[in-house]
């Protein structure tokens, strides 16, 4: 053969010690490269060059600088837990390569210097003769050249879980898919059935499994959108408050302000201008997030996917499993002459040919369903499981019939022959039941059974067989037909005995459905502006048929295989991308290449997938989701979420609850961002115009302290808006301040400096600067806790019915006040705090001055609507 003599091998006797020897140095070890590794600790250091973690390390030395111990212990205690969980998801992806290493085949058994032996497979190299028998793991690559009924699960390559028939026939075509290669073995798949023999030709990283993982290798963990926005919010965010402080610093000495507490003032404000409460509000909501998807059926592995789903626009999913139950179902029977569903068939009385199709199903048969207290076991080929359900739904029981017609023989599948027979005693009978291809079954068939009788074959009759297979096959359905003969005597066991001149009883038509919840889910995302994209290792028509049930694939639509993707330029693909919803027959790298393209349209990319097969393309997505059931531990390692009902849905419900936090991390943001600038704008427009110093630095932070951590971290578990999935997804490139928000941010900011301003004016201008500077500090720190029911919502009133829906703020801002009250009511706190007692005018000014937030903003909610209707009424006019 030509692969022999390529590997210069010879298949009689294998390799001798001396060429195995100089082919392992060529080749190196039948194993998987592990890459560069890096330790915990550098993973742990490189989390500090963030430059917001490093202004809050700043933030930190400043404040341990002015003695406020506290505030230091705070930020330092959010920067390590942040560097904790940052190296810990990379460890975490990093490990994915460690799950590749696991899918090397301990032994493998070969033969060398004419001899059978069993050698650890890392030994192996090219040119090892390889024998295989059911049950082994397939060590390396390789090409057959012998086999005996050999069939192959190859899930982990191409994602489809149906046994592969092997053959030693040689495939002419170069650019057949990896799932057509028939007389191909690759390492990882596992021996269903059968033996075989086959010739080395890969090992290592050049094995098909080793391409993946230098892909995996290769593939570069992608920043978050929010990651982005907060990388440059924190930089926005450290230039204007340096600049503000040296503005407030430098005018102040211009003014003649005292240099040591201009110096205090301007660095406690520095502090107070950034928010160094954010990133542990992020953390906490994205973690409260992870909490609500595990209800869910999602397991998140990496917090930032959770918002990171919130923007996907795109989600290529997996057909086998994901999109459908991956359960081979019959649907269809064809019987005394037409097709009908099975639902009908099991809604009338069946006649002679219907129940032969059941029984025969069930008896050539070597699949069961064993049905326990808790779970439903399925043992044996999955075509063959689904003869067993079928017939359990007509009533029919596969260990009744067993029992009642006892097999005393049979013929197993052989992929050369495409059938099965058993042979059975009943009575003083005896009958062979068949089944296996319809064309080879028409073939073969001497006669006809009818509701009334066994007629003999005609041209007639095969041609309505022919074309009723046809018709079952173009709409993807896996056609089995079923025959019997009955004898007098008991038969020789032969194949030209029993496989000649059956009785043929009918077909049936199965098919993995696709899961009921789908199809609203896949609805639910083209309303939300997500788009639905088929990713299969399965035959395109089928991709096509399943795809078309589930409103994926519609008028306009294209299928493309593996192989007709490949042949497409990067502009081409870019150019049809849009239009193309379903992939079939692919290989991995042609999964990334499709990832990579929706991405570079600028698209939110979310991926799932089981096998190793889909690894590099779940980490080269924006979001991969791995399969928890089927999924491979390989492929669980290089995702970002982990599905524990691989179900299509739970994708759904995720994408809805990461859009719902990033919301909320919005809401935080406006609030905490909105209360900073109050504070900025209250010390920059006092120095400006010359007034005394409205706050002292231990006020300012104590106002930092209570009032942004709790409330922001309770605006953080806002219920999700019952409308978030009727908007667009928004775009990666999107602004934290897009839509307005930075526009109210700096409006709320100035209110509320305006009204702690003109507070402290009042109390300058009718009492001392003790008693204004008090009015000033308990003004702005209610006013900042009342400000933070705005937020809630930019739109809904706040005496909407969502006023009292959020127990956690209630809480937060109860809390938030009693500390505040504490400081201005308890003696012993006062002088450390630099304020005095109030009257009840006094007192009653502050609670005016804090509740004006909440007024303003409620009139600007009312006013918006208005105003837009007249300037629509205007313009359309």
């Amino acid at each position: 053969m030509e692969i022999e003599e390529t590997l210069k091998v010879n298949p009689l006797t294998g390799l001798n010690s001396s060429e195995v020897e100089e082919r392992s140095k060529i080749h190196g070890k039948n194993k998987m490269d592990e890459g560069e590794r890096r330790s915990f600790g550098i993973m742990f250091v490189s989390q500090f060059k963030d430059f917001l973690i490093l202004v809050l390390i700043a933030a930190a030395i400043i404040s341990g600088l002015l003695g406020e111990i506290s505030d230091t212990i705070l930020i330092l205690i959010i920067v390590l837990i942040n560097a904790l969980i940052g190296a810990v998801q990379e460890k975490k992806a990093e490990d994915s390569m460690e799950a590749l290493k696991k899918l090397t085949i301990p032994e493998a058994k070969v033969l060398r210097n004419g001899q059978r032996e069993i050698i650890k497979s890392e030994d192996l190299v090219p040119g090892d003769i390889v024998f295989l028998d059911a049950g082994d793991f397939i060590p390396a690559d390789g090409r057959l050249i012998e086999e005996a009924s050999l069939k192959i699960t190859e899930s982990s390559l191409t994602g489809e879980s149906m046994p592969v028939h092997k053959s030693v026939a040689d495939i002419k075509d170069p650019e057949t898919a990896l799932g057509d290669r028939k007389n191909s073995v690759y390492m990882s798949s596992m021996v269903n059935y059968g033996r075989g023999k086959y010739v080395v030709t890969a090992t290592g990283m050049k094995s098909e499994i080793g391409k993946i993982a230098g892909m995996i290798q290769g593939t570069e963990t992608i920043q978050t959108p929010l990651q982005k926005r907060l990388d440059e919010l924190g930089k926005v965010l450290a230039i204007g408050a340096i600049v503000a402080c040296i503005a407030v610093f430098v005018i102040g000495l211009f003014r003649g302000g005292d240099p040591y507490l201009l110096f205090l003032t301007a660095v406690s404000l520095a502090v107070a201008a950034i928010p160094e409460g954010l990133p542990a509000v992020v953390t906490v909501v994205l973690a409260i997030g992870v909490q609500k998807l595990v209800a869910k059926n999602a397991i998140i592995r990496k917090l930032p996917a959770v918002e990171t789903l919130g923007c996907a626009s795109v989600i290529c999913s997996d057909k086998t499993g994901t999109l459908t139950q991956n359960k081979m179902t019959i649907k269809k029977v064809y019987a005394n002459g037409e097709v009908m569903d099975v639902s009908e068939l099991k809604e009338k009385t069946l006649s002679g040919p219907e129940k032969m199709v059941a029984q025969i199903g069930l008896l050539c048969n070597d699949a069961s369903i064993v049905t326990g207290k808790d779970s439903i076991q399925e043992m044996g080929d999955p075509t063959e499981v689904a003869m067993v359900a079928f017939g359990g739904l007509l009533d029919y029981d596969k260990i009744t019939e067993e029992k009642k017609f006892p097999r005393i023989a049979e013929l197993p599948f052989d992929s050369s022959r495409k059938l099965m027979t058993t042979v059975h005693k009943i009575d003083e009978c005896w009958y062979s039941f068949t089944k296996g291809a319809p064309d080879v079954m028409i073939e073969r068939a001497g006669y006809f059974f009818t509701d009334n009788e066994i007629v003999p074959m005609n041209d007639m009759l095969t041609e309505k067989i022919h074309s009723s297979n046809n018709a079952l096959s173009n709409d993807s359905y896996r056609v089995i037909a079923y025959s019997y003969k009955k004898y007098d005597i008991e038969p020789e066991i032969s194949f030209e005995e029993l496989e000649h001149d059956f009785i043929f009883c009918g077909m049936t038509g199965m098919i993995d459905p696709p899961r009921e919840e789908v199809k609203e889910s896949i609805r639910i995302c083209k309303k939300a502006g997500i788009k639905t994209v088929m990713i299969t290792g399965d035959h395109k028509n089928t991709a096509v048929a399943i795809a078309k049930q589930l409103d994926i694939f519609e008028e306009n639509s294209i299928a493309l295989t593996g192989v007709e993707l490949a042949r497409l330029t990067d502009k081409e693909l870019q150019h049809q991308i849009e239009a193309i919803k379903v992939y079939a027959r692919v290989a991995p790298e042609h999964k990334v290449r499709i990832v990579e393209a929706w991405q570079k349209k600028g698209q939110v990319v979310a991926m799932t997938g089981d096998g190793v097969n889909d690894a590099p393309a779940l980490k080269k997505a924006d979001i991969g989701c791995a399969m928890g059931i089927t999924g491979t531990d390989v492929s669980k390692e290089a995702a970002e979420m982990i599905l524990t009902d691989d179900n299509f849905a739970t994708i759904v419900s995720a994408v809805e609850e990461g859009r719902g936090i990033y919301a909320n991390i919005k809401k935080s943001i406006h609030f905490l961002l909105s209360c900073n600038i109050a504070e900025v704008l209250i010390l920059f427009i006092a120095t400006m115009v010359g007034l005394i110093q409205p706050l002292l630095p231990i006020q300012i932070l104590w106002i930092n302290l209570v009032t942004d951590s709790l409330p922001a971290l309770a605006l953080g578990v806002e219920k999700n808006d019952p409308n978030i999935m009727n908007e667009r997804p928004r775009s990666p490139k999107e602004s934290v301040f897009a839509h307005g928000l930075g526009r109210r941010i700096i409006f709320h900011g100035i209110i509320l400096a305006m009204i702690t301003l003109t507070v402290f004016q009042i109390g300058l201008v009718n009492y001392s600067v003790d008693v204004a500077r008090t009015m000033c500090f308990a003004v702005l720190a209610f006013s900042q806790l009342t400000h933070a029911i705005n937020v809630r919502s930019e739109k809904k009133s706040l005496f909407s019915a969502q006023l009292f829906t959020n127990r956690y703020l209630w809480g937060a801002l109860a809390i938030s006040s009693a500390l505040q009250l504490s400081v201005l009511l308890i003696p012993i706190l006062q002088p450390i705090f630099h304020v005095v007692g109030m009257d009840a005018v006094q007192w009653f000014v502050v609670i005016i001055g804090s509740l004006m937030p909440l007024v303003v903003v409620e009139l600007t909610k009312q006013a918006g609507p208005m105003l837009r209707k007249k300037l629509n009424i205007k313009t359309t006019q």
